[in-house]
């Protein structure tokens, strides 16, 4: 305790030298809990905008359909949808349960063609589901719309198509002949990818099994009341489904694009908290040369009345401690604070790499970045003093007291 409180009054004696020290800390500690927070909003925003625009949780096709159903669609088709949605429907968290028909095929306006990706959907539940799926002119389609169709931004913008506007689509039916139907632009919708955009039509799920001559889906979307419970639902759904021809894949796994960014934001963020560390280590390590440098003659006379060098280097190592601590406090409680009151504002964003709009960013306040950036704060101000402690503890105290002349 009377090491403590020598050491206190050391840090309190030098008021500039300390408040300089404290506030490399206080920046160091308060730039890594913005960047920590505002690169847990990317990941929060595009994780449930990759969810509630099209993806779900959950989604649940027949065996072999995420390899080669590409190639060969009508081959791997649930034929018993209703009953196969029953019985995951006691299942813990499950919110709902989607079924579509995927089909690919051609959309005419006028003469002109485009080659389509289209899905038959249940309208309201899908409403339930794409939160994030935003209408750019028109509405959402309606379960009363018996031939209305959504269609993506790209492809509204190439056939230029609005709503109220009429068009037919041509596919290839499973016996292998063509079909085709008319029907009417009830909206144009944005989803987070433009790509997908670009391509898709969304129709009622019956009108696209009249158009595909089916009464089979080719998945079953489940949206869960938590994406935190993804991975535990999907091991209860493959428990329930186990002996059956079926395969269910998370969001993430069907999410490149956000598995990518995730790990390119984790190494940025990482190369970040290095760089601060290495920061607050030298501009500290700087601050505390000099102080014991100037120091010199007073810690040869502490040695010279009985301090024991391993003693020094204690000192020197507390009083290095408490600035990293009352630093990081300080960058805490003022990051905390910043983090909120941008919040309160938000951060306008431009679109991100491959999506057609723009969001708001927040900057979270997330416990373990808080303390990881709390935590590089102290660490970073205790090593910079480790150096200082060992070159003072090996002066010779005739030496040291010398400087007091």
């Amino acid at each position: 305790m009377g090491l403590m409180r020598l050491a206190f009054r050391n840090v309190l004696r030098q008021r500039g030298r300390t408040l300089l020290t404290l506030g490399v800390i206080l920046l160091g500690v308060v730039g890594l809990i913005l960047a920590g927070g505002f690169v847990a909003d990317v990941f929060i925003q595009l994780r449930e905008a990759t969810i509630h625009s099209r993806l779900g949780h959950l989604q649940l096709y027949r065996q072999g359909y995420s390899s080669y159903g590409r190639r060969a669609p009508f081959d791997y088709l649930i034929e018993s949808p209703a009953g196969l949605r029953s019985t995951l429907s006691d299942i813990p968290h499950v919110q709902e349960i989607l079924m579509r028909l995927e089909f690919s095929g051609l959309a005419t306006v006028g003469g002109a063609d485009l080659p389509i990706m289209g899905e038959g959907v249940e309208p309201d539940k899908e409403a339930s589901l794409g939160t994030a799926l935003q209408i750019a002119a028109g509405r959402q389609l309606q379960a009363g719309d018996r031939y209305g169709m959504l269609v993506g931004l790209g492809v509204a913008k190439a056939l230029q198509l609005s709503p109220g506007d009429s068009i037919t689509l041509l596919v290839n039916t499973p016996e292998g002949g063509l079909n085709t139907l008319d029907f009417e632009v009830v909206g144009v919708f944005k989803s987070f990818s433009k790509d997908y955009d670009d391509r898709a039509v969304r129709i009622p799920l019956a009108a696209a099994q009249e158009l595909l001559a089916t009464g089979g889906i080719h998945s079953l979307v489940l949206l869960l009341d938590d994406t935190s419970v993804t991975q535990q639902v999907a091991a209860m759904v493959k428990q329930k489904l186990e002996g059956k021809p079926y395969e269910v894949r998370t969001w993430e796994e069907l999410a490149t694009f956000y598995r990518k960014t995730v790990n390119l934001y984790r190494r940025q963020f990482g190369v970040l908290q290095f760089i601060t560390l290495v920061m607050v280590v030298l501009s500290v390590a700087n601050s505390i040369n000099m102080a014991v440098f100037e120091r010199r003659g007073e810690l040869g006379t502490l040695m010279a009345l009985g301090f024991r060098r391993r003693r020094i280097r204690q000192l020197i190592l507390l009083e290095s401690a408490l600035l990293g601590g009352m630093g990081a406090l300080g960058g805490v409680l003022f990051g905390v604070f910043l983090a909120w009151a941008i919040s309160l504002v938000g951060i306008p964003m431009p679109p991100p790499p491959n999506a057609n709009s723009g969001y708001t960013a927040l900057i979270r306040i997330v416990p373990g970045v808080v303390g990881m950036a709390a935590l590089v704060g102290l660490v970073a101000t205790v090593l910079a003093g480790v150096l200082p402690a060992r070159r003072v503890a090996r002066l010779p105290v005739v030496e040291a007291l010398r400087h007091n002349v």
